[in-house]
């Protein structure tokens, strides 16, 4: 088969569509045909030399994919041979094949493409995994969404207001508040111009926010306790601002206010298991339904993913850039 290989660490060039061997599905896997996958921040960071793949993966990027089912490994029940299905990955969706785990597919949702499907399985796993199962976001609530026009921000926008919640994005330009204003944000945020802790109190009467997802890290660190409400949950997933941060405990003691930090890739097999299991029961019938909608800026074939990670790096898309085989 042929898949984006790394070379060597770099910039976009680096990636080369070449011919590789084939996966071959070991037990509990089946092998995926595949029709697309998504770019993802952690492949940029791979093919940077700052974020290798867990011991035992495939060596190529893509954290997500779609396709067809061409093989099952030993022992795997409930999938067959033709299925199409989407899936969370732990490396290797940049290729014309991947061995996935059974525990990590998910069925396309009725009525979308291949594309569309291509561009779920990473952002709902990681949305639905740190808004409700870590800092379980309920009705009525509001919820800060860094980085709103993003893959995660588009997804995180939809889920919280399907469950009712208030919704304050902040993003970089007037045109992507837009956008996620389309999608249901309730308050845009430009964090370019304004300062997003004065803001989100502004919005909120004083409150803050009961939950902030957060994808810059340490440069947002103390800002974001700042912004949270009393009991506030704070989850990090990115660390786009840094990794070394001070924080005044004792704000985050008179809030009762609690920090979190997670990763997704690197997580046992049963637990991706049982986030991929919580998407396919709460996020796909939403899907189906048309409530959330995949939200893709651009589809670029495979071979030209470095014109894809070139998209991501200039912070030019809403959504999902996704490559097609």
């Amino acid at each position: 088969m042929r898949a984006i290989t790394i070379p060597q660490s770099g910039g976009p060039e680096v990636l080369t569509w070449t011919e590789v061997p084939d996966p071959v599905p070991a037990a509990g896997e089946v092998l995926v045909e595949v029709a697309a996958s998504a770019v993802n921040r952690a492949d940029l960071l791979q093919r940077q030399g700052f974020y290798d793949p867990p011991a035992g993966s495939s060596p190529y990027p893509g954290l997500e994919c779609s396709g067809r089912i061409v093989e099952l490994g030993p022992g795997v029940a409930g999938w067959a041979v033709g299925d199409e299905v989407c899936a969370l990955l732990t490396g290797g969706g940049y290729a014309q094949r991947v061995a996935v785990p059974a525990g990590q597919l998910l069925p396309v949702p009725k009525g979308l493409s291949p594309v569309e499907a291509a561009s779920l399985p990473e952002v709902a796993a990681t949305v639905w995994s740190n808004v409700f199962m870590v800092a379980h976001l309920r009705p009525a609530e509001t919820v800060l969404l860094h980085g709103g026009g993003s893959g995660i921000g588009t997804m995180a926008i939809q889920l919280a207001k399907a469950v009712g919640a208030r919704v304050l994005v902040t993003a970089g330009s007037a045109e992507k508040l837009a956008r996620c204003a389309e999608l249901g944000a309730d308050v845009g945020i430009n964090y370019r111009e304004q300062d997003f802790v004065a803001a989100v109190r502004e919005a909120t009467g004083g409150a803050g926010a009961d939950v902030i997802l957060d994808i810059m890290g340490a440069k947002y660190l103390q800002r974001n306790v700042d912004a949270l409400a009393v009991s506030g949950r704070l989850v990090i997933i990115g660390l786009q601002g840094g990794v070394q941060g001070e924080l005044n405990l004792a704000t985050l003691l008179a809030k009762r206010a609690a920090v979190a930090a997670t990763s997704l890739r690197p997580r046992p097999l049963a637990e991706k298991a049982a986030i991929v299991a919580a998407v396919r029961e709460h996020v796909w019938p939403l899907v189906e339904a048309g409530v959330v909608r995949p939200v893709v800026d651009r589809v670029l074939p495979m071979a030209d993913a470095a014109a894809a990670h070139r998209v991501l790096e200039a912070g030019e898309q809403v959504g999902k850039v996704v490559l097609q085989v």
